[in-house]
């Protein structure tokens, strides 16, 4: 017989994770969903750029990508630009797609190794549609034809994270979702188990559910002032624990790109939006005052400021156990990963997808509950991975925060990634693990590391037809770059009402 099915769902916080989950919940599933939030607790708010897969869970939605774009006055986006992360003046880019294209029976950067130590090779970066079409700030979409295959160019977006909240609530709430306007008063729990009866509200109302998703933010009121999940801390590998946003007008140039540029204590994020900037710097309070961190801010942002600045304090790491009983923890109340690499949204939608793939009965199915954590535990540990190479392979020197950076000693899971790069280029993504061949190999180039040897099969292909086959992929794609259109004049003739176009710098859009 089927177990009883879950068919009240309560979700405690809104923000980001708190619609994003309504919206899918009301649209992939049966149960009744009710939302409670104040207006008089803030949200964090500051993810405002993604990864490639934010489009999966859209499409999913139903949600069309220019109305999308217009209501959260989002752009496009191609990867992300480490500036500094080696030094002054040092760049390179971790952009989406693939870089170069199989040409053999090993992966391409080992033909690439082989041809760069005789001069036959250009940069990286010279095999990369993304990155060269982002650093001409240019966009562009294909419709496939027969016989004739778009270009391989993904994207995401850079979007106002308040707005999207916004937009995917008046999807939730046309799909059936409850909001109640309410402040959470007691968790009231089962004697003896894992099991959240209710929420009681500070007016006294109570809300009953079969199942409870956790979006307080960082005070995570379920998961862990309730149900005592445990946080596994992770500062140690990550030592910023606070950082500073504030919006600007627009100026300079309208990226395709986030940008990330190393600072003396951390690093500074730079995210075009239609409206405005978005700027952040996240630094390590034991490097750096606060006051420091915002005079470092605001004396290199582009434009000029739009608000008062918003501070954070955090501490990096996630819950040991983000599904306990009859409780989900999504965004902050499961733990917090540094937007370093775009995947706060990201690390909500997974969870997301997770759970309504388990989609439990009433009475909770530990085995389902297990196996959530045990994946999250992995997914998590190899983001946590990636973000430390960048810090772990700095190149600025003489800098207390990035010289401590080298000297930490790294998980053994990263330490053995390196390794194995460095001594024989071999990369190896395992099993579901987010970052991709293309995107660990851009990291380690990028910031320094080289193998110190290709795999002997690049020695077979003749050095004047291998290096025809590269100038072959650059010339392709300078041709493809050549043909887009400005980032601008693409984002307004996509998604722009014809009466309106994006409040930005008039050099910018003309």
């Amino acid at each position: 017989m089927n177990e009883e099915p879950v068919t009240r769902i309560v979700i405690v916080g809104g923000g980001t994770a708190g619609w994003m989950a309504a919206a899918a919940l009301s649209k992939l599933t049966a149960s009744k969903i009710t939302l409670v939030e104040s207006e008089a607790i803030g949200t964090v708010g500051v993810g405002e750029a993604t990864i490639p897969q934010i489009r999966i869970f859209n499409r999913a939605l139903g949600i069309d990508e220019a109305e999308f774009l217009r209501e959260t006055k989002g752009t496009f986006k191609l990867g992300i630009e480490f500036a500094g992360w080696t030094g002054e003046g040092s760049s390179y880019m971790h952009a989406f797609g693939n870089v170069g294209e199989g040409g053999g029976l090993v992966p391409f950067h080992h033909y690439w190794l082989k041809a760069r130590a005789s001069g036959a090779a250009g940069d990286l970066r010279a095999y990369s549609l993304n990155e060269r079409a982002a650093r001409a700030n240019r966009m562009g979409m294909w419709a496939t034809q027969p016989g004739k295959p778009a270009p391989d160019m993904p994207w995401a977006y850079h979007f106002d994270a308040s707005l999207y909240a916004r937009y995917l609530r008046n999807l939730a709430e046309k799909s059936g979702v409850e909001r109640l306007e309410g402040i959470v008063a007691k968790v009231e729990v089962s004697a003896g188990k894992d099991v959240i009866r209710s929420v009681r509200l500070e007016d006294g109302r109570t809300i009953e559910g079969d199942f409870f998703i956790d979006c307080t933010g960082f005070r995570a009121l379920l998961i862990e002032g309730a149900l005592g999940a445990g946080f596994e801390d992770w500062s140690h590998w990550l030592p910023c624990d606070s950082a500073v946003a504030v919006p600007s007008t627009m100026k300079g140039e309208f990226t395709p790109y986030t940008r990330a540029t190393a600072r003396p204590a951390g690093w500074q994020w730079r995210i075009p939006l239609q409206h405005r900037i978005g700027n952040g710097h996240v630094y390590s309070s034991v490097h750096m005052s606060a006051e420091k961190a915002l005079d470092l801010l605001l004396s290199t942002i582009d434009g000029e400021p739009q608000a008062e600045p918003n501070r954070l304090s955090f501490t990096t790491g996630m819950r040991r156990r983000q599904w306990i009983g009859n409780c989900l923890a999504l965004g902050l109340s499961a733990g917090f990963m540094e937007p370093l690499e775009s995947t706060s949204i990201h690390l909500i939608q997974s969870s997301i997808a997770r759970f309504v793939a388990m989609l439990p009965g009433r009475d909770g199915q530990p085995a389902l509950a297990d196996e959530f954590n045990r994946q999250a535990q992995f997914e998590w540990t190899r983001i946590r991975d990636f973000l430390i190479l960048h810090y772990a392979a700095n190149g600025r020197v003489g800098e207390p925060f990035w010289d401590a950076c080298r000297a930490m000693e790294l998980p053994d899971t990263l330490s053995a990634k390196i390794e194995q790069f460095r001594s024989a280029g071999f990369i190896h993504r395992e099993h579901e693990e987010l970052f991709t061949l293309p995107g660990w190999l851009q990291v380690f180039v990028g910031q320094g590391i080289l193998p110190e040897r290709w795999h002997p099969i690049a020695d077979r292909r003749d050095p004047a037809e291998l290096k025809a086959f590269l100038d072959r992929i650059e010339t392709q794609i300078g041709r493809i770059v050549d043909t887009m259109p400005g980032h601008a004049p693409f984002l307004r003739d996509y998604c722009m009402p014809r009466d309106s176009a994006p409040a930005r710098a008039p050099e910018t859009v003309q």
